[in-house]
């Protein structure tokens, strides 16, 4: 069974809740190697990201072997956009090395009745839902929250509230 639990940092007096929040799906789970491979890299990563010579507050996560969730906290220098280039750049290359797309917009999370977190395509959401997997009150999970604090209160919605209920 997959976690649905939130990523550490979200709960974590650590990071500010104003801190910035990109979530990237991919289109297959990645190995444990593959796994342990991208987290040396992110960390790498967010340990030398700057902006403008100032270093920046950042971590990353892998989340359910499909998902990378990388968030800067801006309290103590904000992300230009040159750096946020640098990590989309960065994240091109990492997709490139693990042959993953992490740029792909019609993907999307849910979790089933069992708890388990399933990945999807918008192109196979109106089958789950006419075939009753997908329900008005299944949770989605919400890949535009666009910070830590948005995260921790609405990380998961119902599909009826969801961004994705439209494409049904």
């Amino acid at each position: 069974m997959q976690s649905t639990t939130l990523p550490a940092f979200v709960t974590s007096s650590q990071y500010s809740p104003t801190s910035r929040l990109w979530i990237y799906l991919a289109e297959r789970p990645l190995t444990a190697q593959e796994c342990t491979w991208a987290e040396e890299e992110l960390k790498q990563f967010t340990d030398n990201w700057t902006a403008h010579n100032a270093a920046l507050k950042a971590t990353a996560e892998i989340w359910n072997q499909q998902a990378i969730l990388l968030l800067v906290d801006e309290s103590q220098a904000g992300a230009s956009g040159c750096s946020i280039d640098k990590s989309v750049r960065f994240l091109e290359q990492l997709g490139a090395s693990l042959k993953i797309d992490l740029f792909d917009r019609m993907r999307f999370a849910w979790i089933d009745e069992q708890g388990n977190v399933r990945f999807n395509t918008l192109q196979e959401l109106p089958a789950l839902v006419k075939a009753g997997t997908i329900q008005q009150d299944s949770l989605m999970v919400n890949t535009l929250v666009k910070t830590v604090g948005e995260m921790g209160q609405q990380w998961l919605v119902s599909f009826q509230a969801s961004w994705q209920s439209r494409f049904a």
